[in-house]
């Protein structure tokens, strides 16, 4: 072979493979391409339908005419079968195979949660607290089957869309246990398949950890969607002997990942979109909660929560979420969460580091700061330790509040006993100015306190610093499961109401029942205020509208408190007994009137510089007409 032939043979070669790079089709023609291919299929696919249908109905046809029996026959009954064989294919793709099964149930479970699981969606159906019970005594499920579903949807082949509650997954039988389940659904080959598997730890208490994963899924999974979503809704049980009560209670909580957790008001219905990565969501109930966690984060991309109002009586809320499952770029990317299902407690949401206790209704601001960091505290305290009933707890708890709070209530019961020793001179002042300006009466009245050296708001201070810790209270009972069938006295769960009369009919705003913890409480808050009134003498009687607040507060807590926690009823009641011992101690034993009457003489004689208060009393005094007296 000479030179020429050589070279000639050469650009040859070169020319046919840069021709065969050239006629290559692009990406995008090689998509077009595959969705021709792909339609081209659905096309046979719906034309073998109709053939089977054509077919199927034909024989139908012939065997109407000809009187046979109407059980089908081996021939129609196979064509059937090819006809249900292509329906399910075209409807479902790869995972055709799994669209037809048996429904079976299998239960993981540790010593306080039992977890049913059903391989139709491979979805958990039943979740049961097995240390707690309904107020009749019944199992406590968080929800059930009859009324949640677990679902999450995907797409595979390009354009089919499956959604996991209509395929029957397959258990992994070496993988399954007490503790454990694995479901797959496979592919063309046992070596491709979508794994979801559920994991609970028997020291973990309350947490199921969770995980969906692919393998060697590249060319059935869409490979334009890199998200699962996994949507989870339930019809909230009631649990507690108040349905209102505990619908009020019951909600939707979530939170983002880098913020504090936000929540649908407990008295709306409606559905807000997520706007973030999420935390967590939460079906939060008034003892019990259901929450999925993703430490990693769900994706913002469809994500909603929403609340839903239901007339059964057996349920308080239906609540529903959606959250994307974000894949990762491996080739066989995998999906943690974690199920939350247990207690709102405290301490055990609290342990989990994820912001979960947040969804405990404590007070805000400093309402909540008292509860956290004071009360919460004790009370732990006093049950790890005492091993007592709680209602002796709540007795202790209250009276260590008392002593805390005694240097402001020393300041009170003072100012009261100043008063009351000024209570003559108020009457005179009372009868000189009656039927005259409530201004210049108002202005002696002031007069006389700055010669004595009363201040008339000094008990209201105190008062006022204490209103953060009476209001933490009235959210701590109610929100605490600790006392939630915990019976004492009269009450047989000092979480609810107790009743000591069943009434035939019911009253508006009170209720179809009378609360004895609720009666003695605003009987003490009656006498409380009686006491008070008398202790602080001529004070309070030139205000008439505070003797109509003593006969009318009781009688609106009747209303309030009548369908209320029992244990919030009981602490007032505690709370205004001992303020009562303590004030009669006071008076009896620490403050001498005498005392206190020769020591405000001797401050009338002093001259005291005017404050600016009454300055301005003066000056508003003055605009109208009067003279104050020359000293």
């Amino acid at each position: 072979m000479d030179r020429n032939t050589l070279t000639g043979l050469v650009l040859i070669g070169v020319i046919l493979i840069g021709y065969s790079f050239w006629m290559q089709p692009s990406q995008e023609e090689i998509e077009a391409q595959k969705r021709k291919q792909d339609s081209i299929a659905n096309a046979e696919v719906d034309a073998a339908e109709q053939r089977a249908e054509e077919a199927v109905a034909a024989i139908q046809e012939d065997t109407i005419r000809a009187a046979e029996t109407p059980a089908l026959d081996s021939v129609e009954q196979a064509l059937q079968d090819s006809l249900a064989r292509i329906q399910r294919k075209r409807k479902f793709g790869s995972f055709a195979a799994a669209a037809e099964g048996n429904e079976g149930l299998h239960t993981i479970e540790n010593d306080h949660l039992k977890l049913t699981i059903s391989n139709k969606g491979a979805a958990p159906v039943l979740g049961e607290l097995k240390q707690y019970v309904t107020s009749d005594s019944m199992p406590l499920y968080l929800f059930d089957k009859e009324t949640s579903s677990f679902n999450f949807n995907f797409w595979v082949d390009n354009n089919t869309e499956l959604n996991s509650a209509d395929l029957f997954f397959e258990p992994v039988e070496s993988e399954m246990s007490s503790t454990q389940a694995v479901y797959r659904i496979y592919g063309d080959t046992e070596a491709s398949y979508l794994e979801v598997a559920y994991v609970i730890d028997e020291d973990a208490d309350y947490l199921v950890n969770a995980e969906i994963s692919v393998q060697g899924m590249d060319q059935v999974l869409r490979s334009s969607e890199d998200l699962f979503e996994l949507n989870w809704q339930l019809q909230a049980p009631t649990h507690e002997k108040s349905r209102e009560q505990e619908q009020m209670k019951t909600t939707m909580y979530y939170k983002y990942m880098d913020d504090e957790a936000d929540y649908i008001s407990e008295s709306n219905y409606e559905a807000e979109d997520l706007e973030a990565s999420i935390h967590w969501v939460s079906f939060k109930q008034q003892f019990f909660s259901a929450a999925l966690i993703a430490d990693q984060g769900f994706s913002k991309e469809g994500a909603s929560v929403e609340t839903i109002e239901l007339e059964e009586l057996n349920y308080t809320k239906g609540m529903a979420a959606t959250v994307g499952l974000s894949f990762d770029n491996n080739r066989n990317p995998s999906v943690p969460f974690r199920f939350y299902l247990g207690p709102n407690h405290y301490q055990t949401l609290n342990d989990l580091e994820i912001g979960l206790e947040d969804q405990i209704d404590l007070g805000w601001t400093i309402f909540g700061w008292v509860n956290r960091w004071l009360v919460i505290p004790i009370f732990n305290f006093l049950d790890k330790h005492t091993g007592l009933s709680y209602g002796i707890i709540i007795l202790i708890l209250t009276l260590i509040i008392k002593l805390m709070l005694s240097p402001l209530t020393w300041k009170n019961y003072v100012s009261s006993a100043r008063m009351k020793v000024l209570k003559p001179e108020i009457d005179e002042l009372n009868k000189k100015f009656e039927g005259k300006d409530a201004m210049q009466k108002q202005q002696a009245t002031m007069d006389l306190y700055r010669k004595a050296g009363v201040n008339p708001m000094a008990g209201c201070v105190p008062m006022l610093l204490q209103l953060p810790i009476l209001y933490a209270m009235f959210r701590f009972f109610p929100a605490s499961i600790e006392l939630r069938q915990e019976a004492f006295l009269c009450a047989d769960d000092l979480s609810s109401y107790d009743s000591i009369m069943q009434l035939p009919f019911e009253i508006p705003f009170y209720g179809d029942h009378v609360s004895l913890f609720t009666l003695m409480m605003a009987v003490s808050t009656f006498f409380y205020s009686k006491y008070n009134m008398d202790l602080s003498g001529g004070a309070n009687a030139q205000m008439p509208q505070m003797k109509v607040m003593i006969y009318f507060m009781p009688f609106m807590l009747l209303f309030f408190f009548n369908s209320y926690s029992s244990g919030l009823s009981y602490y007032y009641f505690t709370s205004n007994v001992i303020t009562m011992i303590q004030q009669f101690v006071v008076k009896r034993y620490f403050i001498d009137e005498e005392k206190i009457h020769k020591k405000i003489q001797e401050n009338k004689k002093k001259p005291k510089k005017k404050s600016n208060f009454q300055s301005r009393l003066e000056k508003m005094a003055k605009d109208r007409g009067y003279q104050p007296p020359k000293r």
